[in-house]
Protein backbone atom coordinates (compact mmCIF):
# COMPACT_ATOMS: atom_id res chain seq x y z
CA UNK A 1 0.00 0.00 0.00
CA UNK A 2 1.83 3.24 -1.07
CA UNK A 3 1.44 7.20 0.49
CA UNK A 4 0.63 5.93 3.55
CA UNK A 5 0.35 7.57 6.65
CA UNK A 6 0.86 7.32 10.56
CA UNK A 7 -1.92 9.18 12.66
CA UNK A 8 -3.38 8.50 15.96
CA UNK A 9 -7.45 7.19 15.97
CA UNK A 10 -8.25 10.86 18.25
CA UNK A 11 -7.03 12.64 14.82
CA UNK A 12 -9.40 11.27 12.12
CA UNK A 13 -12.27 9.96 14.55
CA UNK A 14 -14.23 10.48 17.42
CA UNK A 15 -13.97 8.67 20.21
CA UNK A 16 -17.09 8.15 22.64
CA UNK A 17 -17.12 6.10 26.02
CA UNK A 18 -20.66 4.78 26.70
CA UNK A 19 -22.24 4.76 30.19
CA UNK A 20 -25.54 3.36 29.11
CA UNK A 21 -26.88 0.64 31.36
CA UNK A 22 -28.70 -2.02 30.69
CA UNK A 23 -31.19 -1.39 33.33
CA UNK A 24 -35.00 -0.26 32.36
CA UNK A 25 -35.46 3.01 34.13
CA UNK A 26 -38.61 4.74 35.05
CA UNK A 27 -39.52 7.50 32.73
CA UNK A 28 -36.76 6.78 30.02
CA UNK A 29 -37.32 5.76 26.36
CA UNK A 30 -36.78 1.86 25.81
CA UNK A 31 -34.27 1.26 23.39
CA UNK A 32 -32.09 -1.84 22.22
CA UNK A 33 -29.06 -2.03 23.09
CA UNK A 34 -26.11 -3.69 21.58
CA UNK A 35 -24.32 -4.82 24.69
CA UNK A 36 -20.37 -6.34 25.38
CA UNK A 37 -21.00 -9.69 24.28
CA UNK A 38 -22.85 -8.27 20.73
CA UNK A 39 -19.75 -6.48 20.11
CA UNK A 40 -17.55 -9.06 21.48
CA UNK A 41 -19.08 -12.36 19.30
CA UNK A 42 -19.63 -10.06 15.83
CA UNK A 43 -17.68 -8.54 13.22
CA UNK A 44 -20.52 -6.50 11.98
CA UNK A 45 -23.95 -5.52 13.64
CA UNK A 46 -26.25 -5.46 10.95
CA UNK A 47 -30.22 -4.90 11.11
CA UNK A 48 -30.95 -8.53 11.13
CA UNK A 49 -29.47 -8.71 14.86
CA UNK A 50 -31.93 -5.65 15.91
CA UNK A 51 -34.91 -8.20 17.58
CA UNK A 52 -32.28 -10.07 19.35
CA UNK A 53 -30.93 -7.26 21.11
CA UNK A 54 -31.43 -6.28 24.36
CA UNK A 55 -34.26 -4.06 25.67
CA UNK A 56 -33.24 -1.99 27.96
CA UNK A 57 -34.07 2.41 28.38
CA UNK A 58 -31.86 5.02 27.44
CA UNK A 59 -32.38 9.33 28.43
CA UNK A 60 -32.84 11.29 24.93
CA UNK A 61 -28.71 12.95 25.43
CA UNK A 62 -27.75 9.17 25.20
CA UNK A 63 -29.78 7.92 22.43
CA UNK A 64 -28.58 11.29 20.67
CA UNK A 65 -24.83 10.65 21.63
CA UNK A 66 -24.80 6.48 21.37
CA UNK A 67 -27.38 5.27 18.61
CA UNK A 68 -25.59 3.53 16.00
CA UNK A 69 -25.44 4.47 12.58
CA UNK A 70 -23.48 2.67 9.35
CA UNK A 71 -19.87 3.71 9.33
CA UNK A 72 -19.04 3.73 13.00
CA UNK A 73 -17.24 1.27 14.79
CA UNK A 74 -18.02 -0.14 18.25
CA UNK A 75 -14.75 -1.77 20.63
CA UNK A 76 -15.14 -3.31 24.15
CA UNK A 77 -13.69 -1.05 26.36
CA UNK A 78 -13.41 -3.16 29.35
CA UNK A 79 -13.30 -6.52 30.88
CA UNK A 80 -12.15 -9.12 33.30
CA UNK A 81 -9.37 -10.59 31.00
CA UNK A 82 -6.90 -8.51 29.04
CA UNK A 83 -7.55 -10.03 26.00
CA UNK A 84 -11.54 -9.56 25.90
CA UNK A 85 -10.72 -5.58 25.38
CA UNK A 86 -10.06 -4.09 22.19
CA UNK A 87 -12.34 -6.28 20.22
CA UNK A 88 -14.39 -4.36 17.42
CA UNK A 89 -17.30 -4.81 15.77
CA UNK A 90 -18.31 -2.43 12.37
CA UNK A 91 -21.90 -1.00 12.39
CA UNK A 92 -23.19 -2.12 8.92
CA UNK A 93 -26.51 -0.33 8.60
CA UNK A 94 -28.92 2.60 10.58
CA UNK A 95 -30.95 2.17 13.73
CA UNK A 96 -33.27 4.26 14.72
CA UNK A 97 -33.64 2.81 18.61
CA UNK A 98 -30.26 0.76 18.91
CA UNK A 99 -27.86 2.45 21.38
CA UNK A 100 -24.15 1.28 22.56
CA UNK A 101 -23.99 0.22 26.20
CA UNK A 102 -21.92 0.69 28.89
CA UNK A 103 -18.03 -1.07 28.59
CA UNK A 104 -17.99 -0.35 25.00
CA UNK A 105 -16.19 2.54 23.20
CA UNK A 106 -17.82 4.36 19.97
CA UNK A 107 -15.82 5.22 17.58
CA UNK A 108 -17.06 7.92 14.67
CA UNK A 109 -14.91 8.25 11.49
CA UNK A 110 -14.10 11.34 9.57
CA UNK A 111 -14.83 9.63 6.17
CA UNK A 112 -13.40 12.13 4.25
CA UNK A 113 -10.11 10.59 6.11
CA UNK A 114 -11.14 7.02 7.86
CA UNK A 115 -13.22 4.47 5.69
CA UNK A 116 -15.19 2.89 9.05
CA UNK A 117 -14.63 -1.01 7.36
CA UNK A 118 -11.10 -0.45 7.11
CA UNK A 119 -10.52 0.69 10.64
CA UNK A 120 -12.95 -2.50 11.88
CA UNK A 121 -10.35 -4.37 9.83
CA UNK A 122 -7.36 -2.82 11.16
CA UNK A 123 -8.61 -2.80 14.39
CA UNK A 124 -8.73 -6.71 14.15
CA UNK A 125 -5.02 -7.18 13.52
CA UNK A 126 -2.36 -8.76 15.87
CA UNK A 127 -0.56 -5.77 15.96
CA UNK A 128 -3.34 -3.55 17.60
CA UNK A 129 -4.46 -6.30 19.72
CA UNK A 130 -1.45 -6.53 21.23
CA UNK A 131 -1.16 -2.68 21.50
CA UNK A 132 -4.14 -2.97 23.50
CA UNK A 133 -3.30 -5.87 25.87
CA UNK A 134 0.02 -3.60 26.55
CA UNK A 135 -1.81 -0.68 27.45
CA UNK A 136 -4.90 -2.16 29.20
CA UNK A 137 -4.96 -0.18 33.00
CA UNK A 138 -5.88 -2.08 36.00
CA UNK A 139 -4.94 -5.59 37.36
CA UNK A 140 -6.86 -8.61 38.72
CA UNK A 141 -10.75 -8.30 38.49
CA UNK A 142 -11.23 -5.64 36.00
CA UNK A 143 -9.32 -4.57 32.63
CA UNK A 144 -9.93 -1.17 30.88
CA UNK A 145 -9.11 1.23 27.80
CA UNK A 146 -8.87 4.95 28.89
CA UNK A 147 -9.59 7.51 26.32
CA UNK A 148 -6.34 8.69 26.41
CA UNK A 149 -5.03 5.17 25.19
CA UNK A 150 -8.09 4.60 22.20
CA UNK A 151 -7.37 8.18 21.16
CA UNK A 152 -3.80 7.25 20.50
CA UNK A 153 -4.36 4.21 18.83
CA UNK A 154 -1.63 3.86 15.91
CA UNK A 155 -3.18 3.89 12.46
CA UNK A 156 -1.68 3.59 8.98
CA UNK A 157 -3.78 5.16 6.56
CA UNK A 158 -3.81 4.65 3.01
CA UNK A 159 -6.00 6.61 0.64
CA UNK A 160 -9.24 6.52 1.20
CA UNK A 161 -10.11 4.86 -2.20
CA UNK A 162 -7.89 2.49 -1.19
CA UNK A 163 -9.55 2.21 2.85
CA UNK A 164 -12.65 1.56 0.28
CA UNK A 165 -11.11 -1.24 -1.38
CA UNK A 166 -10.00 -2.96 1.43
CA UNK A 167 -13.17 -2.64 3.21
CA UNK A 168 -15.00 -4.12 0.39
CA UNK A 169 -13.16 -7.22 -0.12
CA UNK A 170 -14.17 -7.99 3.69
CA UNK A 171 -17.32 -6.24 3.59
CA UNK A 172 -18.35 -8.85 0.53
CA UNK A 173 -17.26 -11.76 2.70
CA UNK A 174 -19.33 -10.78 5.48
CA UNK A 175 -22.22 -10.38 2.74
CA UNK A 176 -21.43 -14.20 2.56
CA UNK A 177 -22.30 -15.20 5.85
CA UNK A 178 -25.33 -13.01 6.67
CA UNK A 179 -26.63 -14.79 3.53
CA UNK A 180 -25.97 -17.89 5.17
CA UNK A 181 -27.09 -17.15 8.37
CA UNK A 182 -30.46 -15.88 6.95
CA UNK A 183 -30.72 -19.19 5.47
CA UNK A 184 -29.98 -21.13 8.72
CA UNK A 185 -31.87 -18.81 10.57
CA UNK A 186 -35.09 -19.74 7.69
CA UNK A 187 -34.35 -23.07 8.08
CA UNK A 188 -34.54 -23.12 11.92
CA UNK A 189 -37.86 -21.05 11.63
CA UNK A 190 -39.28 -24.02 9.70
CA UNK A 191 -38.06 -26.54 12.23
CA UNK A 192 -39.64 -24.72 14.60
CA UNK A 193 -42.96 -24.15 13.32
CA UNK A 194 -43.19 -28.32 12.99
CA UNK A 195 -41.90 -28.71 16.32
CA UNK A 196 -44.87 -25.85 18.09
CA UNK A 197 -47.45 -28.26 16.13
CA UNK A 198 -46.39 -31.52 17.03
CA UNK A 199 -45.44 -31.24 20.05
CA UNK A 200 -46.75 -28.08 21.73
CA UNK A 201 -50.07 -27.74 20.22
CA UNK A 202 -49.70 -31.41 19.69
CA UNK A 203 -51.30 -31.78 16.44
CA UNK A 204 -48.85 -34.02 14.76
CA UNK A 205 -50.40 -36.47 12.30
CA UNK A 206 -52.93 -38.80 13.18
CA UNK A 207 -53.22 -42.65 11.66
CA UNK A 208 -55.31 -40.82 9.15
CA UNK A 209 -52.76 -37.89 8.40
CA UNK A 210 -55.04 -35.39 10.38
CA UNK A 211 -53.66 -32.91 12.99
CA UNK A 212 -54.07 -35.37 16.05
CA UNK A 213 -55.57 -32.71 18.83
CA UNK A 214 -57.90 -30.48 16.55
CA UNK A 215 -59.33 -34.01 14.90
CA UNK A 216 -60.77 -34.96 18.06
CA UNK A 217 -57.55 -37.17 19.41
CA UNK A 218 -58.06 -38.50 22.98
CA UNK A 219 -56.09 -36.19 25.21
CA UNK A 220 -55.09 -37.34 29.01
CA UNK A 221 -54.50 -35.32 31.90
CA UNK A 222 -51.41 -35.44 33.45
CA UNK A 223 -51.23 -34.89 37.43
CA UNK A 224 -47.59 -34.39 37.35
CA UNK A 225 -47.29 -31.94 34.42
CA UNK A 226 -50.93 -30.11 35.51
CA UNK A 227 -52.19 -30.17 31.75
CA UNK A 228 -53.53 -32.35 29.29
CA UNK A 229 -51.29 -34.41 26.93
CA UNK A 230 -52.08 -36.61 24.12
CA UNK A 231 -52.88 -40.47 25.23
CA UNK A 232 -49.97 -43.00 25.36
CA UNK A 233 -47.58 -40.28 26.17
CA UNK A 234 -45.71 -39.92 29.50
CA UNK A 235 -44.14 -37.50 31.80
CA UNK A 236 -40.30 -38.03 32.48
CA UNK A 237 -37.13 -36.13 32.95
CA UNK A 238 -34.73 -34.49 31.03
CA UNK A 239 -32.65 -37.33 31.95
CA UNK A 240 -34.74 -40.09 30.21
CA UNK A 241 -34.61 -38.64 26.93
CA UNK A 242 -31.41 -36.75 26.98
CA UNK A 243 -27.63 -38.30 27.56
CA UNK A 244 -26.20 -35.57 29.32
CA UNK A 245 -22.57 -34.85 30.10
CA UNK A 246 -21.69 -32.20 32.34
CA UNK A 247 -18.49 -29.58 31.28
CA UNK A 248 -14.97 -29.74 33.31
CA UNK A 249 -12.54 -27.57 32.62
CA UNK A 250 -8.52 -28.59 31.63
CA UNK A 251 -5.87 -27.32 33.03
CA UNK A 252 -5.25 -24.03 31.57
CA UNK A 253 -2.04 -24.13 30.62
CA UNK A 254 -2.93 -26.65 27.99
CA UNK A 255 -5.31 -23.65 26.05
CA UNK A 256 -4.22 -22.78 23.08
CA UNK A 257 -4.98 -20.82 19.37
CA UNK A 258 -2.53 -22.78 17.05
CA UNK A 259 -4.52 -25.59 16.91
CA UNK A 260 -2.42 -27.75 19.27
CA UNK A 261 -5.01 -30.79 20.75
CA UNK A 262 -8.73 -30.62 20.37
CA UNK A 263 -11.13 -27.66 20.00
CA UNK A 264 -11.93 -26.30 23.33
CA UNK A 265 -15.28 -24.27 24.55
CA UNK A 266 -15.21 -23.10 28.11
CA UNK A 267 -18.75 -21.51 28.09
CA UNK A 268 -21.70 -19.34 26.33
CA UNK A 269 -19.03 -16.76 25.91
CA UNK A 270 -17.94 -19.21 22.81
CA UNK A 271 -21.17 -19.38 21.41
CA UNK A 272 -22.22 -18.13 18.07
CA UNK A 273 -25.82 -17.57 16.47
CA UNK A 274 -26.17 -21.36 16.07
CA UNK A 275 -22.83 -23.01 16.52
CA UNK A 276 -19.56 -22.12 18.78
CA UNK A 277 -17.12 -19.58 17.56
CA UNK A 278 -13.23 -21.26 17.37
CA UNK A 279 -11.14 -19.50 19.68
CA UNK A 280 -8.93 -22.15 21.39
CA UNK A 281 -8.07 -25.79 21.80
CA UNK A 282 -6.66 -28.02 24.38
CA UNK A 283 -4.10 -31.03 24.50
CA UNK A 284 -5.31 -32.03 27.70
CA UNK A 285 -9.14 -33.17 27.10
CA UNK A 286 -11.68 -33.98 29.98
CA UNK A 287 -15.07 -33.91 28.90
CA UNK A 288 -16.44 -34.28 25.85
CA UNK A 289 -19.03 -33.73 23.23
CA UNK A 290 -19.67 -35.09 20.04
CA UNK A 291 -20.51 -33.16 16.11
CA UNK A 292 -24.19 -32.74 16.35
CA UNK A 293 -24.54 -32.35 20.04
CA UNK A 294 -26.58 -29.90 21.76
CA UNK A 295 -24.16 -27.09 23.89
CA UNK A 296 -26.66 -26.11 26.70
CA UNK A 297 -24.85 -23.27 28.84
CA UNK A 298 -25.37 -24.23 32.91
CA UNK A 299 -24.33 -20.99 34.23
CA UNK A 300 -25.90 -17.34 33.57
CA UNK A 301 -27.20 -17.45 31.17
CA UNK A 302 -28.50 -20.72 31.81
CA UNK A 303 -29.88 -22.28 28.41
CA UNK A 304 -27.94 -20.74 26.25
CA UNK A 305 -27.85 -22.83 23.30
CA UNK A 306 -25.71 -23.86 20.18
CA UNK A 307 -24.88 -27.17 17.80
CA UNK A 308 -21.40 -28.71 18.09
CA UNK A 309 -20.17 -28.67 14.91
CA UNK A 310 -17.06 -30.46 15.39
CA UNK A 311 -16.14 -32.86 18.25
CA UNK A 312 -14.85 -30.78 21.03
CA UNK A 313 -13.83 -30.59 24.85
CA UNK A 314 -16.27 -28.48 26.91
CA UNK A 315 -15.80 -26.74 29.86
CA UNK A 316 -17.32 -26.25 33.17
CA UNK A 317 -19.71 -23.68 32.11
CA UNK A 318 -21.18 -26.29 29.16
CA UNK A 319 -23.16 -29.58 29.55
CA UNK A 320 -23.31 -31.49 26.26
CA UNK A 321 -26.64 -33.09 25.40
CA UNK A 322 -27.51 -36.26 23.01
CA UNK A 323 -30.50 -37.45 22.27
CA UNK A 324 -31.41 -40.73 23.39
CA UNK A 325 -35.13 -41.17 21.58
CA UNK A 326 -33.75 -40.40 18.11
CA UNK A 327 -34.18 -36.92 17.34
CA UNK A 328 -31.40 -34.20 18.04
CA UNK A 329 -33.89 -31.64 16.40
CA UNK A 330 -36.30 -32.81 18.99
CA UNK A 331 -34.26 -32.12 21.89
CA UNK A 332 -33.05 -28.83 20.58
CA UNK A 333 -36.44 -27.27 20.72
CA UNK A 334 -36.65 -29.05 24.14
CA UNK A 335 -33.96 -27.21 25.16
CA UNK A 336 -34.89 -24.11 24.00
CA UNK A 337 -38.26 -23.77 25.47
CA UNK A 338 -36.29 -24.66 28.75
CA UNK A 339 -34.47 -21.61 28.30
CA UNK A 340 -37.77 -19.61 27.99
CA UNK A 341 -38.68 -21.13 30.95
CA UNK A 342 -35.55 -19.69 32.54
CA UNK A 343 -35.82 -16.06 31.33
CA UNK A 344 -39.09 -16.12 32.54
CA UNK A 345 -37.92 -16.73 35.77
CA UNK A 346 -35.07 -14.03 35.71
CA UNK A 347 -38.16 -11.62 34.80
CA UNK A 348 -39.56 -11.96 38.21
CA UNK A 349 -36.97 -12.28 40.42
CA UNK A 350 -35.40 -15.99 39.91
CA UNK A 351 -32.35 -15.52 38.74
CA UNK A 352 -30.43 -19.02 37.74
CA UNK A 353 -27.00 -18.26 38.22
CA UNK A 354 -26.15 -21.63 37.76
CA UNK A 355 -28.15 -25.03 37.54
CA UNK A 356 -26.36 -28.04 38.86
CA UNK A 357 -26.27 -32.05 37.06
CA UNK A 358 -29.32 -33.19 39.56
CA UNK A 359 -31.22 -29.89 38.89
CA UNK A 360 -30.77 -30.10 35.20
CA UNK A 361 -31.23 -34.32 35.00
CA UNK A 362 -34.41 -33.89 36.97
CA UNK A 363 -35.97 -30.72 34.73
CA UNK A 364 -39.99 -32.41 33.34
CA UNK A 365 -40.64 -32.92 30.45
CA UNK A 366 -43.49 -35.01 27.95
CA UNK A 367 -42.31 -38.56 26.82
CA UNK A 368 -44.03 -38.41 23.41
CA UNK A 369 -44.96 -41.97 21.50
CA UNK A 370 -41.95 -43.45 19.92
CA UNK A 371 -43.67 -43.46 16.24
CA UNK A 372 -44.52 -39.83 16.39
CA UNK A 373 -40.61 -38.94 17.19
CA UNK A 374 -39.46 -41.29 14.24
CA UNK A 375 -41.86 -39.13 12.22
CA UNK A 376 -40.79 -35.75 13.36
CA UNK A 377 -37.00 -36.98 12.59
CA UNK A 378 -37.50 -38.11 9.41
CA UNK A 379 -38.75 -34.57 8.45
CA UNK A 380 -36.25 -32.45 10.23
CA UNK A 381 -32.81 -34.43 10.25
CA UNK A 382 -32.25 -32.97 6.66
CA UNK A 383 -33.01 -29.13 8.02
CA UNK A 384 -30.61 -30.16 10.79
CA UNK A 385 -27.89 -31.42 8.10
CA UNK A 386 -28.22 -28.53 6.01
CA UNK A 387 -27.46 -25.58 8.42
CA UNK A 388 -24.58 -28.35 9.64
CA UNK A 389 -23.71 -27.45 6.05
CA UNK A 390 -24.20 -23.94 5.99
CA UNK A 391 -22.87 -23.21 9.45
CA UNK A 392 -19.16 -24.79 7.87
CA UNK A 393 -19.48 -22.57 5.37
CA UNK A 394 -19.48 -19.98 7.47
CA UNK A 395 -16.91 -21.32 9.45
CA UNK A 396 -14.72 -21.58 6.61
CA UNK A 397 -15.58 -17.84 5.36
CA UNK A 398 -14.65 -16.51 8.61
CA UNK A 399 -11.21 -18.91 9.19
CA UNK A 400 -10.96 -17.16 4.98
CA UNK A 401 -11.22 -13.65 6.16
CA UNK A 402 -8.75 -14.09 9.36
CA UNK A 403 -6.42 -15.52 7.08
CA UNK A 404 -6.38 -12.23 4.38
CA UNK A 405 -6.67 -9.75 7.19
CA UNK A 406 -3.06 -10.02 8.21
CA UNK A 407 -1.93 -10.76 3.99
CA UNK A 408 -3.84 -7.39 3.24
CA UNK A 409 -2.65 -5.25 6.13
CA UNK A 410 1.35 -6.02 5.69
CA UNK A 411 0.79 -5.77 1.78
CA UNK A 412 1.98 -9.24 1.27
CA UNK A 413 -0.95 -9.50 -1.21
CA UNK A 414 -2.81 -6.82 -3.14
CA UNK A 415 -6.37 -5.87 -3.74
CA UNK A 416 -6.24 -6.46 -6.84
CA UNK A 417 -4.56 -10.01 -6.51
CA UNK A 418 -7.22 -10.32 -4.31
CA UNK A 419 -9.77 -8.95 -6.47
CA UNK A 420 -8.72 -12.21 -8.96
CA UNK A 421 -9.19 -14.92 -6.85
CA UNK A 422 -12.31 -14.02 -4.66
Amino acid sequence: MGNMRRVKLGEVALVEISGVDKKATYGEALVRLCNFTDVYKNWVITARMHDSLMVASANEREIEKFSLHRGQVAVTKDSETRDDIGIPTYIADNFEDVVLGYHCALITPDDSQLNGEYLNAFLHTEFIQKFFSANASGSGQRYTLSIDTLNSIPIILPPIDEQERIGDIFSNIDRKIEINRQINDYLEAMARQLYDYWFVQFDFPDENGKPYKSSGGKMVWNEKLKREIPDGWNEGQLIDISSITMGQSPDGRSYNEVGDGILFYQGSTDFGIRFPSVRQYTNSPTRFAKKGDILMSVRAPVGAVNIANNDCCIGRGLAALHSKIGSMPHLYFIIRDLKTAFENKNAVGTTFGSITKDELHSLPVVVPNASVVGRFESVCSPIFGRQMIIGKEIEDLIAQRNELLPLLMNGQVSVRQLNNHL
